[in-house]
């Protein structure tokens, strides 16, 4: 249930290994592109994988489900304006399975959640199916994937898996043992839920640091990037590079499903979300700063690039991206912007006009790199006439 950047790859992986799979999406777009062995995603080795499982008929699509021995529920859970989780995906996921489930079928959410959601889904089907009370598996597995590794790592990578009851624990892990060869770690379905949403809470916080950092160098006129380097030669020093935010779909949204629901025990969680959402903030003021200079230097507006809109290197999804914040919230106020994004073809993404990296190289006179795609990488940037404002840390590779 839902073939986005989760449920399509989930869905063709194990089809490939020869399992019949029924794919379901409520976009009939999104059905008509994959019968058509296709990919309305970008992924590496994605759409051959489609082509393959269409062809051979492991894999079929539409916009309803049907009877089957295991659902496994892959839509998007966003947050609403005032934080809250917005469950309505998988709610409706969920009414729509149902009127098709049987005694002894297994029932498995992949989708983030709040603590106690699994649960609260199965009080949910008996509600309308209270026949199935005692006959029915339910699980929660939340996937812990990189994108443009997404099919590699559905294989290779670890799973935690929490039933509702220990039978359905297991019977989970007998499933995924078709597909996965990593380890696969039981234990309850709350245990599974809470464990997605500190993996990333765990990573924002650190991304935080170094974020909150590499303004602190700014004010005291310190290389933030020569710092961090030195700092990270002490043994049990880590600390990740600065960047413009944090942005997707997993790092972005939720930790707000706890400090929504736990708001006073989660004080350092939102500490390190407003961080990372003023750092975005700090990067407009920086290039609006620089480019008020220019204008008062050249007597013209700045022409400026922005370099990256995906949220992260070498893919093309622009979920909660800073850079596409920033490229459009400078837009608004009145800048001269172009974007450089390769891993996208369309001329225009919500008013931001795209344009190839050789176009601006030498036009632009700002250059502010906010994302490290591999396309950036290498460039001489000392020998180009604009200023370079570097948000990502790629002029230094």
């Amino acid at each position: 249930m839902g073939l986005g950047y989760i449920g399509l790859p989930t869905a063709t992986l194990i089809a490939s290994k020869g399992i019949s799979v029924l794919g379901v999406d409520v976009s009939q777009r999104v059905v008509d592109t994959l019968r058509q062995g296709k990919a309305h995603i970008s992924e590496p080795d994605l759409e051959g994988l489609i082509r393959t499982v269409v062809d051979k008929k492991t894999l079929t699509v539409n916009t309803t489900p049907q009877a089957a021995g295991i659902f496994i529920i892959a839509v998007p859970t966003p947050f609403k304006k005032d934080k809250e989780p917005d469950l309505s995906y998988v709610e409706s996921a969920i009414d729509m399975i149902a009127p098709h489930l049987r005694p002894n079928d297994l029932l498995i959410i992949e989708s983030t959640c709040p603590v106690g959601t699994t649960k609260k889904m199965k009080e949910r089907i008996l509600l309308a199916r209270p026949e199935l009370d005692q006959s029915i598996f339910i699980a929660y597995c939340p996937e812990r994937v990189l994108p443009g590794k997404i099919l590699y790592e559905l294989e290779h990578n670890d799973r935690v898996i929490g039933g509702v009851t220990e039978e359905a624990t297991e019977k989970a892990i007998q499933f995924y043992r078709q597909f996965v060869t990593g380890q696969l770690h039981g234990t309850t379905a709350r245990t599974a839920e809470m464990c997605k949403l500190i993996e990333n809470a765990y990573r924002d916080l650190n991304i935080g640091f170094a974020n909150e950092l590499s303004m602190l160098c700014d004010k005291v006129d310190i290389n933030p990037i020569e710092l961090i380097d030195l700092a990270n030669l002490h043994p049990r020093v880590n600390i990740l590079q600065p960047g413009p935010g944090v942005g997707g779909h997993c790092i972005a949204v939720d930790p707000w499903f706890l400090i929504y629901e736990f708001p006073e025990e989660t004080e350092l969680m939102y500490k390190a979300r407003r961080v990372n959402r003023y750092k975005t903030e700090w990067v407009i003021d920086k290039i609006q700063e620089a480019a008020a200079q220019f204008e008062k230097q050249h007597g013209r507006k700045a022409k400026i690039a922005c370099l990256g809109l995906a949220y992260k290197p070498d893919i093309d999804d622009l979920r909660e991206s800073p850079a596409m914040e920033i490229s459009m919230m400078l837009q608004h106020r009145g800048e001269d912007v172009v974007a450089v994004e390769p891993n996208i073809q369309e001329a225009k993404v919500k008013d931001i006009s795209i344009v190839a990296l050789n176009q601006v190289l030498e036009s632009a006179d700002l250059l502010v790199p906010l994302v490290s795609h591999n396309q950036f990488k290498g460039i001489d940037w000392k020998s180009l006439r604009g200023e370079v404002l570097d948000f990502c840390a790629v002029t230094s590779v």
